[in-house]
């Protein structure tokens, strides 16, 4: 380095020399040629240009030789949580695409509980649900590196209305929900069939009430959890316009916060029409791999709180305790990453339920009423249990989905004795940090409760989304 800075300095001072002598050889040439005395003062300044050009060439030198190398994503980098996918090539490209869509979903009721079958004012069967939604959504734009990654996924807020034929029962309820969807093969084209879940909340139910609305044992709150997932196929019939038609699955409850809670469930079709602002480019991009994933074990550390109710049941019959009962719990799951879109592991799952092996004080007769019923607090120590369970998630851009499978087996019997499961949406707050918006049942039918709460993950290698 010493030599090649040494014979830069000697090649730009002979440039600054030869420059300053240039006047002197055309004041050479002419009939009257300056006096000599102004010879020096060129060859000085010469000097001098050639002195500072060398000096600016030998500090860019040093700086390119301090510079730290760029590290390329994969096992050797340096901060595997640092990765930052590729930016698209042309400084005018969008991050993001956006869309406007329109929606129709006629469904059929399930007739799971007398109240649909024919016990309502009319004596008919409700079985018709008819909705209208409205949506916005993003996705990353088409071609880059995260939409080849995860299938096109788009991700947005819809608003539905909903009429079930019994506004005077039911209402007309208005749901209000996020939502994610992706591809799951490409057909043609410009065809792909394509899956999409939905969830938010659902207002404007008329619950059960004793007085005015009492056939109506299915609702028991104003305000519901609405759950969707469906299946469809996406046809691009113009550059920014796409057709799509396909299955929907439905499903309306409380999370077991307020009786009644059968809930509704619902299954049909939809069909609607989006709108692309700004997609001028295909959306068939030739595949190519995405920077290597570095695979990984996180740790997730969840808290989480809830109320439920509970049915007390006394021989064939179940009777609901008048109280509102606290949940509070945690999760702890050391998860290995497999690659960008899936992670798996086990957890330590701790829970408080204060309506665990809650009986009654006194026998219950069937004239009884809610508020004539008196309950015994068992205790704290056959409240409380300690279980492993074995989790799977399916990770996407800001939002991830995931299942868990687990026994209790630290509890003091009962109501704690028992096989859970958990569908949880973890949504994305910072790179570590999330919501969690969880849901537990008993036995694959019973309902458990709602698990509301904050998760951080520990050692998160996942590449942020650029």
């Amino acid at each position: 380095m010493n030599q090649r800075i040494r014979n830069q300095w000697a090649a730009l001072l002979l440039a600054g020399v030869l420059a300053g002598c240039v006047p002197f050889a055309a004041l050479a040439a002419t009939p009257d040629p300056a006096p000599r005395d102004t010879l020096p003062s060129e060859y000085q300044r010469g000097y001098e240009a050639g002195y500072r050009a060398a000096k600016a060439e030998t500090k860019r030198t040093a700086q390119k030789e301090k510079a730290p190398r760029h590290e390329t994503p994969g096992k050797y980098a340096r901060h595997a949580s640092d990765i930052r996918f590729p930016s698209d090539t042309s400084a005018r490209a969008p991050r993001f695409m956006h869309r406007l869509s329109a929606e129709f979903r006629p469904e059929y009721i399930f007739p799971t509980n007398p109240f649909l079958k024919s016990e309502n004012r009319t004596g008919q069967p409700i079985d018709l649900s008819l909705s209208g939604h409205f949506r916005y959504s993003f996705q990353f734009r088409p071609g880059s590196t995260p939409d080849r990654i995860y299938g096109g996924a788009y991700q947005g807020l819809g608003v539905a209305y909903y009429d079930f034929q019994r506004p005077d029962e039911i209402g007309n309820p208005i749901a209000v929900y996020l939502f994610q969807g992706a591809r799951i093969a490409r057909l043609a084209p410009r065809l792909t069939f394509d899956y999409e879940w939905n969830f938010g909340l659902s207002f404007g139910w008329k619950p059960y009430d004793f007085d005015t609305n009492p056939n109506n044992k299915m609702m028991g709150s104003k305000i519901n959890a609405y759950l969707n997932v469906d299946f469809l196929l996406k046809w691009r019939i113009m550059r920014e316009v796409d057709l799509s038609a396909g299955l929907s699955l439905t499903h309306f409850s409380n999370g077991n916060t307020k009786y009644p809670n059968a809930g509704l469930n619902t299954i049909g079709g939809r069909a609607g029409l989006s709108y692309n602002f700004g997609r001028t480019t295909p959306e068939t991009a030739p595949r190519s791999l995405g920077p290597a994933f570095p695979r990984h074990v996180s740790y997730d550390l969840v808290l989480f709180g809830s109320w439920r109710r509970k049915g007390i049941e006394v021989g064939d019959k179940q009777y609901a305790a008048p109280d509102a009962y606290t949940v509070v719990g945690f999760n702890f799951a050391p998860m290995y990453n497999f690659g960008y879109k899936f992670r798996a592991g086990v957890s330590l799952d701790g829970v408080y339920d204060g309506s665990a092996n809650v009986i009654p004080a006194d026998p219950i007769s069937d004239g009884s009423s809610i508020a004539q019923i008196e309950t015994v607090d068992p205790g704290f120590i056959r409240q409380i249990a300690l279980g492993v369970s074995a989790r799977a998630e399916f990770v996407m851009p800001y939002f991830n989905i995931g299942i868990g499978l687990g026994v209790n087996v630290l509890h003091k019997g009962g109501d704690l004795r028992s096989f859970y499961q958990i569908l949880a949406l973890k949504v994305a707050v910072t790179h570590n940090s999330f919501l969690h918006i969880g849901y537990s049942l008993r036995d694959f039918h019973m309902p458990n409760f709602l698990m509301l709460g904050v998760g951080y993950r520990f050692n998160n290698k996942y590449p942020r989304h650029r």
